[in-house]
């Protein structure tokens, strides 16, 4: 790497690895000993990381004694909540590969936990670009951290909806307050979700879906012509509707859990775990 790009990449990384150090030595100090997973995000900065970039940025972290298990890079092409990678799959390879050589380099070369690992932020449902992480993560004998909670939320929900009665009726009132306050649940996720408006049903029309019309707009099928990832994307960033509902929400994910659970369960194991480890 060039001096002068190293010292650029320095200038761009340098205050936040200082204010990553501080960070983590406060929250070790009140951890008291109590052992805990410390993980580096990056992937919300402008632009995309670059491999020699990734590297500065593990010694500024190694300087600072920050024992990361995990860092999030940000990567080339669109990680919309919910919905699948858009970009150039063969670009991501690369770039994913040459991220996980500057890894092993590093654990090596600045005692940086052997167990650090790559972690991909909204990394759920991003099926296009499981097949090149597993080679890579078989490449280079790797593992991964990928971020999944918001599609377990999504799960729930098409739980509820196919219990049908009580639970559909849930899942329709949940789109409606999303859809009535979309500009201010979309607002923090901006950067991170493409929603055409005109393509989200009305409420009114969402009201008189059956169970199986709200599970094959909200599943992530894209071979069912009835799947919407704009609704999707909506119900992703809406789980404050849901919060709002209080105890009923939790309550009704126990009486459905046989649904709720079985969804959870086949999205998780068979769409994530079994593409990119089995």
């Amino acid at each position: 790497m060039p001096r002068e790009a190293a010292a650029e990449a320095a200038r761009q990384y340098l205050f936040a690895a200082q204010e990553a150090g501080r960070i983590y030595r406060r929250i070790a100090e009140r951890r008291a000993g109590r052992p805990f997973v410390t993980e580096v995000s990056l992937d919300e900065t402008a632009a995309p990381q670059t491999a020699p970039q990734l590297l500065v940025i593990l010694a500024a972290l190694a300087h600072e004694g920050i024992p990361a298990q995990t860092i999030a890079p940000r990567f080339t092409g669109r990680f919309n909540k919910g919905v699948d990678y858009v970009g150039d799959v063969a670009q991501f390879e690369r770039e994913f590969q040459d991220d996980l050589a500057v890894l092993a380099f590093a654990v090596r070369r600045y005692g940086l936990p052997s167990n650090l690992k790559l972690s991909v932020h909204s990394g759920s449902d991003k099926f296009s670009i499981y097949p090149p992480i597993r080679r890579a993560l078989r490449k280079f004998d790797a593992g991964v951290h990928l971020k999944t909670a918001g599609t377990t939320w999504l799960e729930e929900l098409i739980g509820l909806a196919e219990a049908g009665g009580e639970g559909l009726e849930i899942a329709r009132k949940i789109y409606e307050q999303a859809w009535l306050h979309r500009e201010e649940y979309c607002a923090p996720y901006a950067e991170v979700i493409d929603i055409d408006p005109a393509r989200l049903p009305s409420p009114s029309r969402v009201s008189q879906f059956t169970s199986a019309e709200f599970t094959s707009a909200l599943r992530h099928d894209q071979s069912n012509p009835q799947y919407n990832p704009h609704l999707r994307q909506l119900l992703h960033v809406g789980f404050k509707a849901a919060a709002k509902m209080g105890a009923r929400y939790p309550d009704a994910l126990d009486r459905c859990k046989e649904t709720v659970s079985r969804n959870v369960t086949d999205n998780l194991f068979e769409r994530h775990i079994r593409p990119l480890f089995l």
